[in-house]
């Protein structure tokens, strides 16, 4: 098994190269993938940069050129739903493109001809994640993911988002990454840390916020990767 571990941004994988050995750094396609091992499982790292384009053209370079056979990716997430608080974990049951629209030919937001509006994650990932989850101690929740190339901070555009796809949460990567691994049959998890919600403090700082959120995150897919290695 070789696994495939993606983030956005250079703080998100930071964190889980830490945990690696025999790192090299390989340069491909206007980025950096760092080949390296884990108790004797090789794995690939790699940050897409911000965007659907940036990560289905890295999702696809992991599952092509470096040939991996799983996809785990993790990063930083808005929260939609008015449950979630900062810092929570949200695990994707299955992602949508919110600004995929071609509804003026009468297809469903997200729709594209021979496609779907949701790509579902891998089923037995999301179950290993919550047994993970009760071991370490922590709480997370399954709930749909939207994904589009924007920034959402329009408080009408995120209530149709939540509504029309039922999301519990907004990103900008996780949606594409999911079509390139539903093509390819590779099976994908994405983790989510919510960066912000409804009732975010004022005084709350994003950059922290991500490094602090990359750790835990970094423990909870490498808690995966000990149960995925050892089967």
């Amino acid at each position: 098994m070789k696994i495939a571990i993606m983030g956005a941004m250079p703080e998100e994988v930071a964190p889980i190269l830490e945990k690696l050995a025999n790192v090299e750094e390989v340069n491909y396609a206007k980025n950096k993938y760092y080949k390296a091992t884990y108790k004797g499982t090789e794995v690939v790292v790699a940050y897409s940069k911000i965007g659907k384009v940036f990560s289905t053209l890295t999702a696809s370079t992991m599952l092509q050129m470096f040939a991996c056979d799983v996809l785990l990716f993790t990063g930083v997430a808005g929260g939609v739903n008015p449950q979630l608080k900062i810092g929570d974990l949200v695990v994707a049951s299955k992602l949508a493109q919110h600004d995929l629209d071609i509804t003026i030919f009468g297809h469903a937001h997200g729709y594209v001809p021979e496609g779907s509006v949701y790509v579902e994650s891998d089923k037995d990932l999301v179950v290993l994640s919550k047994l993970v989850a009760q071991e370490m101690g922590v709480s997370v929740r399954e709930g749909i993911i939207a994904t589009g190339d924007q920034f959402v901070a329009d408080e009408t555009r995120k209530e149709f988002i939540s509504s029309t796809f039922q999301a519990d949460a907004l990103e900008m990567e996780g949606a594409s990454v999911a079509v390139v691994c539903d093509a390819l049959s590779v099976p994908f998890f994405v983790l989510r840390s919510i960066s912000d919600s409804a009732d975010m403090d004022a005084g709350f700082n994003f950059e922290e916020f991500v490094q602090s959120s990359a750790k835990v995150s970094a423990d909870f897919l490498m808690n995966m990767i000990d149960k995925l290695v050892a089967k």
